[in-house]
């Protein structure tokens, strides 16, 4: 099956804070994974709070932003030495504008998770949902605090039943194959005409939910035999489960709407926002290849383990 997933470079922004550095190492940690070249971007147009060299931001915004990639460039170079290909951006610009340019041809674009609360943090979610329908490649979202584990080879995966999640699935089989880790496919959330009525759960929903798993990863089975796929059905709201989920994996990966279509879509804005592990926006596209994949018969569950959620 044709697949989806870019062969660019892998693009990171820098924002200047000295949390972000380690939105840099996680950049490098893909870019090294995939054998891509890494890409440090930043824009005249990005202020940050806390500084890499708070000496240096009275100085025209062009300036502080190279200082802020040198040494960003700098951080990679003395602990990685010349295992990385490495390049830099820096443009005067809006971020959105910015970044977007950049990662035209990326497979990946990572960028910080604010550390703003409540409101603000939405609204910096949104920002990135909608940066990954402009790019068109996926945007992995990382909290500043992360720091490198053991947990970091588990992957997991929200679907729904639609096509949304077709390029979701692809790219979270590529993710756990490159960790040599585990997937777990979770579809949460009761439809709407048995919504809060989480007692009234029966095997056929339990049947239904089970065979959108079968049939979203159906296509890539074959593909990544080595990773092990666990199944989890839960009857509660997608987004509880997805964010609840995301304390036990090192990735998260949840598809989006691409920029043909402007639907609000809360539970990734939620997911996105609440996560405490990185998380990987997908952008879908309905494709020739998609829908093919869409067509293919189900996975057999005996592949899978199979997990209820309470």
């Amino acid at each position: 099956m044709a697949s989806q997933v870019r062969s660019g470079p892998v693009v990171v922004e820098v924002d200047g804070a000295a949390e972000g550095l380690r939105v840099i190492d996680y950049a490098c940690l893909e870019a090294l994974r995939s054998g891509a070249d890494l890409v440090l971007v930043n824009s005249s147009g990005t202020h940050s709070t806390s500084s890499m060299r708070a000496s240096e931001l009275p100085k025209p915004p062009g300036e502080v932003a190279d200082a802020w990639l040198r040494v960003a460039a700098g951080h990679v170079r003395h602990r990685y030495r010349n295992g990385l290909q490495l390049g830099t951006v820096s443009k005067e610009g809006a971020r959105a504008d910015v970044l977007a340019e950049a990662a035209r041809n990326a497979r990946l674009l990572i960028v910080g998770r604010t550390p703003k609360r409540g409101p603000q943090r939405l609204q910096a979610a949104q920002a990135n949902l909608n940066l990954a329908a402009r790019v068109g490649c996926p945007v992995l979202v990382v909290p500043l605090s992360w720091r490198p584990s053991a947990i970091d080879r588990k992957v997991a995966v929200g679907v729904d039943g639609s096509a949304l999640s077709a390029e979701a699935v692809e790219f979270a089989f590529l993710a756990a194959a490159e960790r040599g880790g585990d997937l777990t496919v979770v579809r949460a959330g009761l439809p709407p005409d048995h919504a809060g009525n989480d007692e009234d759960v029966d095997h056929s929903w339990l049947s239904r939910a089970d065979l959108s798993i079968s049939e979203a990863v159906a296509a890539w089975i074959g593909e990544f035999p080595e990773v092990k796929v666990t199944r989890y059905l839960s009857s509660r709201p997608a987004a509880e489960v997805l964010v609840r989920e995301s304390a036990d994996v090192g990735l998260m990966v949840v598809g989006a709407h691409d920029n043909s279509l402007s639907i609000p879509d809360p539970v990734a804005r939620r997911c996105v926002a609440a996560m405490t592990c990185p998380v990987a926006i997908v952008p879908h596209r309905l494709t020739a290849a998609v829908g093919s994949a869409r067509g293919a018969p189900p996975a057999p569950c005996r592949a899978t383990e199979v997990t209820l959620g309470v």
